[in-house]
């Protein structure tokens, strides 16, 4: 069980708390530096957008780069470092404030250097976890972890707001040092013996990116799910980009309460990361991956239905159980990802699939608003939740026709 993982496993237990309180400041800075820009600076509709385009900068930029980085170095190091250039960039800010010379520049070099060390810590996560954990403890491990991720990204915006109530906004990023440097204090403490990096044999980075790329593509249940993530992502964002639009003026929704609605996502992320293990156990990893997809694109299919009144309960529980069944498919492909994957590819593979999944991100906003400016708000669900089915069934189809391969007998030529 994951409980007597972290019981048992005190490296783990440590790694755990450090990833919690990473989570919880990541989440604070998230709310506290727009509402820094757009209270104190007053900052345009444009400046406020282009501090969310430094943020994720990083994950196109230097995502696939650092891939390769992991599989150089030791990676429980930079998970410390990560937590202490994003704590450093964060605590320029309230001291620019406090010295009155705060501008909208800073902020923004700001969130591209939180966003670099966001997309550093995230990598060199992924490619730690199964040398410390083992890779029999994978579901078990990911399961905890990812509610690290889930606890705050539902609680973590009500939680910021208290803080910037409490502290004011360009105090409130304080709070978000405090959580890093708590982080990387207690990942600093872990004991556990790491290996040494295998090396690069000699090879360019640009060759290694290659490399993580091929064997991405070429690793049969790697290529599946990651494929199918980009489907999945481009499907979820363009419903994303309409679905406030639905509940206000379509459904009807007093504003006040479109926060509240929108928790039954969380609340359902929290207890499928919860479920994961369970699942595994009962039915196998196969077929939890592959029913997970298929039951979140049929439950999509409830949230078109939504109508005003008593008919908004089709929203809540759609939305419940989307999010529900999307963190069992995460928890368990991606602690399958890291079991057939070799220990020298495991940074290059995760950030590969994270570049190669997140990079339909923009793509899904672009599309909401053609679509919905075209055929309706409603009807764009309707083909969201139609393309989560779809691209469900063409993923199942696909794990079916091409078992995955055990680490110990993947044939992908590396270095072709």
């Amino acid at each position: 069980m994951t409980q007597g993982l972290l019981r048992s496993h005190r490296a783990f237990r440590r790694l755990w708390v450090g990833d919690g309180l990473s989570k919880i400041g990541s989440q604070i800075s998230l709310l506290a530096i727009p509402v820094l820009a757009v209270t104190v600076l007053d900052a345009s509709t444009w400046q406020v957008a282009l501090l969310s385009t430094c943020a994720w900068a990083p994950v196109v930029l230097i995502g696939l780069p650092v891939g390769a980085w992991a599989d150089r170095r030791r990676r429980r190091s930079v998970l410390v470092l990560a937590d202490v250039l994003r704590a450093v960039a964060l605590a320029s800010v309230p001291l620019a404030a406090v010295l009155d010379r705060l501008t909208i520049g800073q902020l923004y070099v700001v969130e591209f250097l939180v966003g670099v060390g966001t997309v550093v810590f995230d990598v060199f996560h992924g490619a730690y976890v199964p040398g410390l954990v083992g890779r029999a403890s994978l579901v078990q491990a990911n399961s905890r972890l990812e509610l690290n991720r889930t606890l705050g990204f539902t609680a973590g915006p009500a939680v910021a707001g208290q803080i910037i109530a409490w502290l004011g906004a360009a105090l409130a990023p304080l709070a978000s040092v405090a959580g890093f440097c708590w982080s990387a204090g207690w990942i600093a403490s872990v004991r556990a013996t790491e290996p040494p990096p295998p090396g690069h044999g000699g090879h360019s980075v640009s060759a290694d990116i290659r490399e993580g790329l091929r064997f991405v593509l070429q690793e049969p249940f790697v290529r599946a799910t990651t494929l199918y993530s980009c489907a999945a992502v481009a499907c979820l964002s363009t419903r994303y980009a309409v679905e406030t639009l639905f509940l206000v003026r379509t459904v009807g929704l007093d504003p006040a309460w479109i926060g509240l609605v929108l928790t039954a996502a969380g609340v359902g992320t929290v207890l499928g990361a919860l479920a994961a293990g369970s699942m595994v156990r009962r039915i196998g990893e196969l077929p939890t991956v592959a029913g997970s997809a298929l039951a979140m694109g049929l439950s999509s299919l409830l949230i078109p239905l939504t109508t005003p009144g008593p008919g908004l309960a089709l929203y809540v529980l759609g939305t419940g159980l989307v999010g529900f069944w999307i963190m069992v498919n995460g928890v368990v492909s991606v602690s399958r990802r890291q079991r057939v994957c070799p220990d020298h590819l495991l940074g290059r593979m995760t950030a590969t699939s994270r570049f190669l999944s997140w990079a339909t991100l923009p793509l899904g906003g672009v599309l909401g608003g053609l679509i919905g400016t075209a055929v309706g708000v409603r009807t764009t669900l309707w083909l969201t939740a139609g393309g989560l089915v779809l691209s469900a069934a063409l993923f199942a189809r696909a794990l079916a026709g091409a078992p995955s391969a055990t680490p110990g007998d993947n044939k992908v030529p590396l270095h072709a």
